[in-house]
Formats: structure tokens, C-alpha cells, sequence
């Protein structure tokens, strides 16, 4: 397939997508190259990785979206019925390692795929989540956003029953806070 048609057929599925392979004997993971563009030095982890053996079609997964950048599938450990990842095709480890264009492509489907979680799973919310390093949970090393629908009252979190503290945007310490956080957002970093 050429190029411009390969174009056409992505754009075509975006306008009018198809949630489930026409054939049901076609695989639900279409074999791609997962890392061909990135820029991992340990071409071994690559070959562990879990998300690259499903995008290359090694490992099996149930696909509920794909495009040329993304891929979504159902959690296999899901927090709540319905909980989904929206992963790259390419391998990045983190969040802070994924090109700002690739983690575009993955949060422009959020709507879309969430919404149709929503209406599947008949809930009536989804949280997004990203974990991003060890110290916050990540344990899969290739970079991937959590859908997770939800329900009044589902007591999926303990931290939503936890009180918090407002803060007082004249203390010093909070001023001097953001202070650190805006110097390290000079320019040059907004523009990598």
C-alpha cells in the first residue's frame, strides 16, 4: 500500500472508525513495528517489553482502537470494568521521554475512545492516569495513559474520601514553590 493511501485509510478511520475488526477471524492485533522510530538505547528491553510484543503482534491483546502513532487495548489487570490503555507505537519509557507529538496523538483519542467506554461499560465518568516512574506506580516501562471508568459512589480511590488542605497563596513557601516550578519552564524546554 502506498504511502497516500496508507494516509487516506488512517484518515478514513478517523472520520468514521470501526470499533471491532470486519472479519471476526482477522487478528485483534495488527503486527507493526513497535520502537522502528525511537531512540531507546537498550534494544533488549525492547524485546521484553510487554506493549511492543502486542503492538508487533507476539502477544495477544484485546484491541479496541488502533491508528499509525496509538494503539488502545483492554487492561488485562483492570482497576474497574472497562479500564483500558491507550499506549504509542513506538516505544518511549516514560511520559517525560514521549515527543509532545506522540503524547498529542494519544490524548486527541481520549474523548473519543473514553466516551465509548463510558457507553459500553455504562458509566458515567472516567479518570485519565498516567504513572509516570517507579515512585508512581509505573511498572511497565513503555509509556501508556490509564482510562478507567467510574461510578458515583464506586470507592474505586481512598484517596476521594481523604479531607484536603487548601493552600494559602500567600505563604511564602507556596510562592516560592511555583517560583521553582516556573524557572524550571524557561523557553527552551517548552520548545523541545
Amino acid at each position: 500500500m502506498s504511502v497516500q493511501a496508507r494516509r487516506l485509510a488512517v484518515l478514513c478511520a478517523h472520520l468514521n472508525p470501526t470499533p471491532f475488526p470486519p472479519d471476526p477471524s482477522a487478528p485483534l492485533v495488527s503486527a507493526s513495528l513497535c520502537a522502528a522510530d525511537s531512540d531507546t538505547e537498550n534494544p533488549t528491553l525492547l524485546n521484553d517489553c510487554v506493549f511492543c510484543k502486542i503492538i508487533r503482534g507476539q502477544s495477544p491483546a484485546l484491541k479496541l482502537y488502533e491508528d499509525d502513532m496509538c494503539l488502545c487495548i483492554l487492561d488485562t489487570s483492570p482497576l474497574s470494568h472497562g479500564h483500558s490503555l491507550i499506549i504509542p507505537k513506538s516505544h518511549f519509557p516514560s511520559l517525560d521521554a514521549t515527543p509532545p507529538s506522540v503524547v498529542a496523538a494519544m490524548c486527541s483519542k481520549v474523548p473519543f475512545i473514553g466516551n465509548a467506554i463510558m457507553k459500553a461499560t455504562g458509566c458515567s465518568a472516567f479518570n485519565l492516569l498516567v504513572n509516570n516512574g517507579a515512585a508512581a506506580g509505573q511498572v511497565i516501562y513503555h509509556t501508556h495513559i490509564h482510562i478507567i471508568p467510574r461510578k458515583a459512589y464506586d470507592c474505586l480511590w481512598a484517596s476521594e474520601s481523604l479531607l484536603r488542605r487548601r493552600v494559602n497563596l500567600d505563604d511564602e513557601k507556596v510562592s516560592q514553590l511555583a517560583a521553582r516550578i516556573q524557572k524550571q519552564l524557561s523557553p527552551s524546554d517548552t520548545c523541545q
